[in-house]
């Protein structure tokens, strides 16, 4: 007892905790893991996700390179959960426990609508309409840079311009799998005239190996803006528009619970929409709340328990999501199988075309280069949801998510309709 005190008082705490009791709880997780006892569900799948998050959190916010160059734990926590997936270093068991909570438990919708709703509901009226209006720009400057640099890096290395277009530059820039590569695979499929599952095998690389880049780019401009401070708003997208954000002070439990409920109602509002709109349910969760905030139709103290709420979930539960999007949704095998010369060179230009597009035409239309470069370019440039979670975090910018799920969404709605066009126009 005198040593665990004696600990204690030392002041080393991990995720809030004394570190030795933090050590002892692992152990019995990773054990049970290791054991096939896991249980499953969210309390198997949370505890696995906790301990090995924050394992990550603490080895990546402390080797030199990672923490500094390329986003500290995030990163460790994707790509390390991701490689033991793929040298067989985690039980299958734990590898299900995890996946069904991920897709069949919906934690990835409910974290992502718990920063959806806190942070547009914490957000600046006037900020929201300002950026909002503008937005567009960044965003189609992004997709314009990155498909026109693809073509003359495709060309220029012997890939092929119209190769790395359709092959590598649209299934990056499409908005995920779900609502981009698997829906362009059937466009590709009706113009171009092979089975859609071929077209699939076409564009999963070239979208799991962009959503590398991005990750990794998110950590580098997060970076970038410590020795430019006059790139970045540190989380705030506009310049010239002097906005505080909100801290809220303590935490009421009661408040957190109204915004947990408000934020689980936004995101069905989202689903029951997207039955009579053709458009992704996150996307219209987006359009649905921002009604919310600028006509001021949430009443105050739900609007301050929403902010709450997505300040404890991006708090407490992001190193575990991201090793949820380690173990399920990132393929290492996919993108080492991709991995030759021509391509990494050809999805390298992409993102850098994403992020110099977006980036420069923020600029010109009152964004911070660095905020418009990560939330219109590499949240386009990323695979989706889970990609956004992964960028934003990498970039210590999580307050920008309802900027990021725009770019997914909108944006990967738009890659659908140019991906109608431009196809029958490159095959004839």
């Amino acid at each position: 007892m005198k040593q665990s005190e004696a600990l204690e008082k030392k002041g080393f705490k991990i995720i809030g905790m004394p570190a030795w009791f933090f050590a002892v709880a692992s152990v019995i997780v990773i054990i049970s893991s290791y054991a096939g006892i896991l249980p499953g569900g969210m309390i198997g799948a949370f505890a696995y996700m906790i301990a090995l998050g924050a394992i990550a959190g603490l080895l990546g916010d402390n080797i030199p390179i990672v923490k500094d160059y390329l986003g500290g734990g995030p990163i460790v926590a994707i790509f390390g959960s991701a490689f033991m997936v793929y040298i067989g270093a985690m039980p299958e068991g734990t590898i299900n426990v995890v996946t069904d909570f991920m897709k069949g438990g919906g934690f990835l919708n409910f974290y992502i609508a718990a920063l959806i709703c806190g942070s547009i509901l914490g957000m600046d009226a006037k900020l929201l309409i300002k950026a909002g209006a503008r937005y567009a720009v960044p965003l189609i400057a992004g997709v314009i840079a990155s498909l026109g640099l693809a073509a003359v890096a495709g060309g220029v290395i012997g890939y092929g311009w119209k190769e790395a277009i359709t092959n590598i530059a649209m299934p990056i820039m499409g908005g995920g799998m779900g609502a981009g590569a698997v829906p362009m695979s059937q466009i590709y499929s009706n113009f171009l005239g092979r089975d859609a599952e071929y077209y699939i095998s076409v564009l999963v690389p070239a979208l799991a190996l962009g959503n590398v880049f991005a990750i990794v780019a998110a950590g580098l401009l997060d970076r970038l803006g410590k020795s430019r401070p006059d790139w970045t708003g540190n989380g705030q997208i506009m310049t010239g528009f002097e906005y505080e954000k909100k801290e809220d002070g303590a935490f009421d439990i009661v408040k957190m619970g109204a915004g947990l409920f408000a934020a689980t109602t936004f995101f069905i509002v989202g689903l029951i929409l997207a039955r009579f709109i053709p458009i992704h349910a996150y996307a219209l969760m987006i359009i649905s709340v921002a009604i919310c905030k600028i006509f001021n139709l949430v009443p105050g103290y739900v609007q301050e328990g929403c902010h709450q709420w997505y300040r404890f979930v991006a708090k407490n539960l992001t190193l575990a999501l991201l090793i949820g999007v380690g173990v399920v949704y990132t393929d290492l095998k996919t993108v080492l199988e991709a991995v030759t010369v021509q391509y990494v060179i050809i999805d390298a230009v992409v993102v850098i075309g994403a992020i110099l597009g977006a980036g420069i035409a923020g600029r010109f239309v009152g964004f911070y280069p660095i905020e418009s470069a990560i939330t219109a370019g590499l949240c386009m440039a990323n695979m989706g949801g889970t990609g956004d979670v992964a960028v934003l975090s990498a970039s210590n910018r999580m307050e920008l998510m309802p900027f990021g799920q725009i770019s997914s969404r909108l944006g990967g709605a738009l890659m659908l309709i140019i991906a109608g066009i431009i196809v029958p126009l490159l095959a004839g």
